[in-house]
């Protein structure tokens, strides 16, 4: 067995870093002092855990078994330490949260302050990042989602509705004719956003029992959905947003709607939780916290 539990704290926090160097960062210690550690935690267990060099970092087949081991062993462990702290009314430890870019900004970062506000004895880290990869997926407790879902693993949670609109702005439709049906679009300027791994200039409408599929030439495209939205204001073109990131343009007029009769797919927001049994205390808070946070409507549809 390992010295203590911060071994196994250590080797999972080395194993997720992906590097020695970014681990070093991660536990605020120099290089050397996370080889060394882990040099000492393979005696101790009489094996090698992982290939390492300047640049790569690998477990090997006990490594990946050790690293198993060690994140169960953790996560009861907090399980244990939640409902003990539970039934004393006391809620602690750490809650690791991500998001997306654009909605955490506008949304996620408030929320989580007036979270905090409440229960002050919770420490919160809040990753925004609109790409997360299945393993970055197990460091968080919470992962909040907008639009479709592609690991099937994680448990969705409902937070708050919202559509996908076809918006452009009148500067725009000033020296172009707005689209009547989805078709006409192939022959407008279109501004796409590469998330999530979608077919981005793929844009499928639905009216009542008609189904409409558009490829569109994209004169722009961004991985940033505020750039996106920029754009469309500056008059470059049509965009499909979501509803929470131009309903405040289209309040105003900067932005119209566009083939109001036409629905896109949904892009609700959701939380992605790893698994229904064992949420923490913690997590449950902040999961109800959230879903009364958007009701009974969302912001962007006040």
């Amino acid at each position: 067995m390992p010295h203590d539990i911060n071994d196994l704290r250590f080797f999972v926090t080395i194993t997720e870093s992906g590097s020695l160097a970014e681990a070093a960062r991660r536990l605020d210690v120099t290089p050397s002092a996370v080889s060394q550690r882990l040099q000492q935690l393979e005696l101790h267990l009489g094996t090698q855990l992982a290939h390492r060099s300047t640049r790569r970092f690998s477990l090997t087949e006990e490594g990946e078994l050790f690293h198993a081991g060690a994140v169960a062993l953790l996560a009861d462990l907090g399980a244990l330490v939640d409902t003990v702290r539970e039934r004393s009314g006391d809620v602690a430890g750490t809650l690791h949260v991500c998001g997306p870019l654009g909605f955490g900004r506008h949304y996620l970062a408030g929320a989580i302050a007036d979270f905090h506000t409440q229960h002050p004895k919770l420490m919160v880290s809040l990753t925004l990042s609109d790409v997360v990869s299945a393993a970055q997926a197990n460091r968080f407790d919470l992962i909040v989602h907008i639009g479709s879902l592609l690991d099937s693993s994680m448990v969705a949670y409902p937070i708050a509705p919202n559509s996908r609109l076809v918006c452009a702005s009148p500067r725009y439709l000033a020296r172009r004719t707005a689209p009547r049906e989805p078709k006409e679009l192939a022959q407008h300027d279109c501004i796409v956003l590469r998330e999530n791994h979608e077919d981005v200039t793929l844009w499928r409408f639905r009216k009542r029992r008609t189904e409409a599929a558009v490829r569109v030439p994209a004169i722009l495209s961004t991985n940033d959905g505020e750039v996106a939205r920029e754009w469309a204001l500056e008059g470059k073109g049509v965009i499909v947003r979501s509803e929470w990131d131009v309903a405040e343009s289209l309040a105003s007029g900067r932005l119209v709607r566009l083939l109001p009769d036409w629905r896109l797919p949904d892009a609700d927001v959701v939380a992605l939780i790893a698994s229904r049994a064992g949420l923490s205390a913690r997590v449950k808070l902040f999961l109800s916290f959230l879903q009364a946070r958007f009701k009974p409507q969302p912001p962007w549809r006040q």
